[in-house]
């Protein structure tokens, strides 16, 4: 357990912090029944305050259901169910609600510029422009390996990738690895686009994205506008 006293953070936050990682990498399951509150706590060699304190942020945070004369049960659907969990482009002048409008999307194969990930020669590519609130915020192209889907329809995509990948394909995200950096507007950037031209450079940031078998499931670019919006990551 990776718990340490010389730390700032609060000993509760710790735990929090511990479980939370072992509920989105899978280690403890949607549904699995946690050890009794006291002998969780033993084993921690933690108080049972500091540990109801810790089951309390995480049922806060929506990741565990303590069910009254039951015990506590994990909740590893927050990654699908707060669909934007894993979004880290914040308004600069405050929080709005993400969403976004798809302009393409086409099963071709994959390019050579790609990094390797998954199985498959071809992979699904979407381009989308992202708002926060009213604000176009950032463009996005995404790359799902082709092996999790024999067909999409377009129709039935929704604003959140990750809710669709949940409902629709049946696999989750549950990690992701960022890469920040400055690059120039794609060549497909629509007229709308703030930074219109080549010479107009954007905040860029380069994921890979596991599913809950910690395989590389998705690829994606994020062209964001500095002007308007910050990437944000908390853990």
């Amino acid at each position: 357990m990776n718990i340490s006293a010389a730390t700032r953070q609060p000993l509760h936050l710790q735990i929090s912090a511990m479980l939370t990682r072992e509920i989105q990498s899978g280690v403890l399951i949607d549904g699995e029944k946690l050890a009794p509150e006291r002998k969780m706590a033993a084993d921690l060699s933690i108080s049972v305050g500091t540990l109801r304190k810790a089951l309390g942020d995480l049922e806060e945070k929506g990741m565990l259901k303590r069910i009254h004369g039951s015990g506590n049960y994990v909740n590893n659907r927050v990654q699908a169910d707060n669909a934007y969990a894993l979004f880290r482009l914040e308004l600069i002048s405050g929080r709005a609600e993400p969403t976004a409008q798809l302009l393409s999307l086409e099963k071709i194969p994959k390019p050579d510029d790609l990094p390797r990930f998954s199985t498959a020669d071809h992979a699904y590519r979407f381009r989308r422009i992202r708002m926060l609130g009213d604000v176009i915020a950032a463009l996005e192209e995404i790359w799902l390996d082709a092996s999790y889907a024999d067909a999409i329809n377009q129709s039935t995509v929704s604003d959140s990738l990750y809710l669709f990948y949940k409902e629709e394909l049946g696999f989750w995200i549950t990690r992701a690895e960022d890469r920040v950096s400055v690059a120039s507007t794609p060549d497909w950037a629509p007229d709308t686009w703030p930074l219109s031209g080549q010479h107009n450079h954007c905040g860029f940031v380069e994921r890979l994205s596991r599913d809950q078998k910690g395989e590389i499931a998705e690829f994606s670019r994020t062209w964001f506008d500095p002007n308007v919006v910050r990437f944000v990551s908390r853990s």
